[in-house]
């Protein structure tokens, strides 16, 4: 089917230690709140026998949409922890407030709220941690919270010694409900069905998908799939389609599955690289994001695979903008669409590039000593993309016009990637075909 796309970059952010994840904020009226963690490996200088540490840092930004601010990203906050090697926000305010949980190298799983003042705006504070374990790597986390449930909110939580736990917030900090062993080796990810939060999923370096029914304990795992050659590091329960999930790996795979048959998957699409995160659209229900390592950042349609069809998944959408490893990504739901606030009145003609005394502003350098511009008059304003400029090349070759413009969509989009410890805030525009909307 037709689809129309592209994707732009709006900023980019050296985060000066390696990037690995990155979220927004579900929580209204946070919605312009992202977070990105770090994740660096100190070693010693005495030689083989030296310890290596690892540190991190936690990054907060506020998200302007304002036509006149350039760069659209605010740092609000920064802070010294352990290395993160994930970390989501819990879907629901937590008394009152806006929470997000930190999977750190420490061991540790680290609550967070957001907290405002007059004095100091939004910032983040600590609320709790509990270590699910000594000597290990806390590696994942996932709420139970998904589907916009408060009745009851849990923490699942994987760690580099093969073990799941499952933990609960409440007033004080945290108390672990359960914990067991669950893979061989490392426990790269762990994930809720958002649809029955009893169940839990896990996937390991010893290449097994898991499930596990809290009901009935976790002696035993209700299935145990092989189907990914390689170690699972990624799972996503779809919170608008029951019994759908997505699955990642090292072996480069996307699978889908129906939960109620996990011998076969609906469908299997190769994605180039690892498959380190997987990120439902929160809204549309037939949209994947998948940062796949080695080979960039895309977006999925899954419609007609989770109809059926048994092929593989078409790629919409690629960000190709990172030079190192793709690790973190995030769709915000903040909206897009509303017109810029600087477009000029129907009624006058618009000035070209060259009459309006405009000139190119350099943004940023990107390790590939590339530039993105942005356009500005000589009072320094930001022109908007619509005003006629320098032109430029859209991939997919998106075309809005005005009998599409009813039916496109605009995604803000935020991403991170390892070495090259960078953060990118991109848009993707998009036109799907009218007789198959999502």
């Amino acid at each position: 089917m037709a689809w129309k796309s592209r994707t732009r970059n709006l900023q980019v952010f050296d985060t000066e230690l390696s990037a690995d994840t990155v979220e927004w904020c579900p929580v209204s009226p946070n919605q312009d709140i992202l977070a990105c963690g770090t994740y660096q490996l100190q070693k010693g200088t005495g030689g083989e026998d030296a310890s290596t540490s690892r540190t991190g840092r936690l990054y907060l930004f506020e998200f302007r949409r304002e036509g006149l601010v350039r760069p659209p990203l605010t740092e609000l906050q920064r802070m010294d922890t352990a290395a993160i090697l994930d970390m989501k926000w819990c879907h629901v305010p937590l008394s009152g407030e806006a929470v997000m949980g930190m999977a750190v190298a420490s061991g540790e799983l680290q609550l967070y709220s957001l907290s405002s003042s007059q004095e100091s705006g939004r910032s983040l504070r600590s609320l709790s941690s509990l270590e699910v374990g000594a000597e290990r790597l806390a590696l994942s986390l996932d709420w139970s919270t998904g589907r916009m449930d408060s009745s009851d909110v849990r923490v699942v939580c994987s760690d580099s010694a093969g073990c799941v736990s499952v933990l609960e917030p409440a007033e004080g900090g945290l108390t672990a409900l359960s914990q067991w062993k669950a893979h061989e080796f490392e426990a790269w990810i762990s994930a809720f069905s958002y649809w029955d939060t009893q169940l839990v999923y896990s996937g390991g370096d010893d290449c097994k998908l898991k499930g596990w029914d809290l009901r009935a304990g976790p002696s035993c795992p209700t299935f145990t799939s092989k189907r990914h050659s390689m170690g699972v590091c990624s799972i996503h329960s779809n919170p608008h389609r029951e019994h759908i999930l997505a699955t990642g790996s090292y072996d480069e795979l996307i699978l889908l599955w129906d939960e109620r048959n996990m011998r076969q998957p609906l469908s299997e699409s190769p994605t180039g690289g690892g498959v380190w995160r997987l990120k439902w659209h929160p809204i549309h229900q037939h949209l994947l994001l998948a940062a796949c390592m080695h080979n960039d950042f895309h977006i999925l349609h899954c419609k007609q695979a989770l109809e059926g069809s048994g092929g593989p998944c078409p790629i919409l959408a690629s960000y190709i903008l990172h030079n190192s490893l793709a690790y973190g990504a995030d769709w915000s739901r903040l909206s897009l669409e509303e017109p810029a606030p600087c477009s000029p009145p129907a009624a006058e003609p618009k000035e070209s590039f060259t009459e309006s005394g405009g000139h190119l502003r350099i943004q940023y350098e990107s390790p590939t000593a590339s530039f993105d511009t942005s356009l500005e008059d000589d009072a320094g304003r930001y022109i908007p993309e619509d005003v006629t400029a320098p032109s430029t090349t859209p991939s997919a070759g998106l075309v809005i016009n005005s009998t599409e413009e009813a039916s496109s969509q605009s995604c803000l989009m935020a991403s991170c990637s390892f070495y090259d410890h960078m953060l990118h805030v991109w848009r993707w525009d998009w036109a799907p075909d009218e007789a198959q909307q999502c």
